[in-house]
């Protein structure tokens, strides 16, 4: 075992989790390499000192240069709005850094594009934030999917849809101003990832967007509210995926259906311990969808809980996401999901914007 010094910058909601990752990830998955928490930077020195004293950095800035630049960081974790993505992970991989950076990968399709570039460029160890697709329910439906257990998929929904900003009072904040801040940068990129993970490819798509709430206390709101894409995948597959930040009672509403020529799956990320299976062979008078409760049988169950149906939670799936991080810093080789990755979700995300400018079907590549 040996240590590595992790830099966070962002100490909020983001920050904080995977500080809180980092600081479980050995014990949970007797990982080779031990995190120490080395620095967190912060848009103030108060607010770094206070993350810092809250986490157990040993030291804290509010200069995001001096953190990618110190000796001791020798990797990154990018934590904060996508405006600041870019030009902090090309100065980390000009120093030879690892970047875990949560999506989406910039501000805009050119950030990401000059992002992946600079990854590949460096040839250092690159990855970005898609957590829900690791629940253990998830992974395993990737592997029913690919083995074949319910034939071949015919049909794909998704969506993620959460009521932030439902209510018309909720005053406007930097959320309401810039794409990437709108509902297709910041909700589309999960179950556009979980698409790609689960059905392969996007081919082609038809985008609609709209802002359902435009005046707002404190500013107009110039990004989307709610967004729908009809799709058509490489293999053939339909789809539709729906996105808001207004689903009025939707919190995690990160829900997809697959349906298939020998069965369906169906999940809720509002209960993430579960999925639904139909499946076209069981006896006729009990075939139906039947819940399948997580266990320890299923993927990255067990290091954090021996009973079946106890349940992971949502700073598991951060803890899963560091350990992939240190395996492709210990390793040298790529762990999905890389920034190449990344990039692919955001083909997605622009050629869907394009379309809803143009009012019509607009290819991926």
């Amino acid at each position: 075992m040996r240590e590595i010094g992790i830099g966070i910058l962002g100490g909020g909601y983001m920050g904080k989790a995977h500080a809180v990752a980092m600081s479980a990830v050995g014990a949970v998955f007797n990982t080779a390499l031990r995190p120490r928490l080395e620095m967190v930077c912060a848009s103030s020195d108060e607010s770094a000192e206070r993350y810092r004293m809250a986490y157990g950095f040993a030291r804290a800035t509010s200069d995001w240069r001096v953190l990618v630049n110190d000796p001791k960081v020798e990797a990154i974790i990018i934590a904060l709005p996508p405006l600041y993505h870019r030009e902090i992970a090309e100065a980390a991989f000009a120093l030879g850094k690892p970047v875990f950076c949560e999506k989406p990968l910039g501000g805009s399709f050119e950030d990401a594009m000059a992002m992946t570039q600079a990854a590949q460029a460096s040839g250092v160890p690159n990855m970005i934030g898609f957590n829900y697709i690791r629940t253990p329910a998830s992974q395993f439906a990737r592997q029913l999917i690919a083995n074949g257990e319910i034939g071949d998929v015919t049909w794909f929904r998704g969506e993620h849809t959460e009521d932030f900003y439902a209510d018309p009072n909720e005053p406007a904040t930097w959320r309401a101003v810039g794409t990437a801040n709108g509902t297709m940068g910041d909700l589309a990129p999960h179950m556009i990832n979980a698409a790609l993970a689960l059905i392969g490819p996007i081919r082609s798509v038809m985008g609609d967007v709209e802002t359902v709430i435009r005046d707002r206390d404190g500013g107009t709101v110039t990004n989307d509210d709610h967004a729908q894409i009809m799709c058509r995948f490489d293999s053939g597959v339909m789809g539709h995926m729906y996105f808001s930040r207004v689903s009025t009672g939707r919190k995690m509403g990160y829900a997809y259906e697959v349906i298939g020529t020998k069965g369906a799956i169906r999940f809720d990320q509002e209960d993430q311990n579960a999925i639904w299976v139909y499946k076209m062979d069981d006896p006729i008078e009990i075939r139906g969808f039947r819940k399948i409760l997580t266990g320890p049988q299923h993927p990255d169950y067990e290091v954090f809980c021996q009973g079946p149906g106890h349940g992971t939670g949502y700073q598991d799936q951060i803890i899963i996401e560091a350990r992939d991080f240190l395996q492709a810093i210990e390793t040298g080789a790529p762990v999905w999901p890389t920034f190449q990755d990344g990039l692919e979700v955001s083909k997605v995300v622009y050629a869907a914007l394009r379309s809803a400018q143009e009012k019509s079907w607009v290819s991926v590549a």
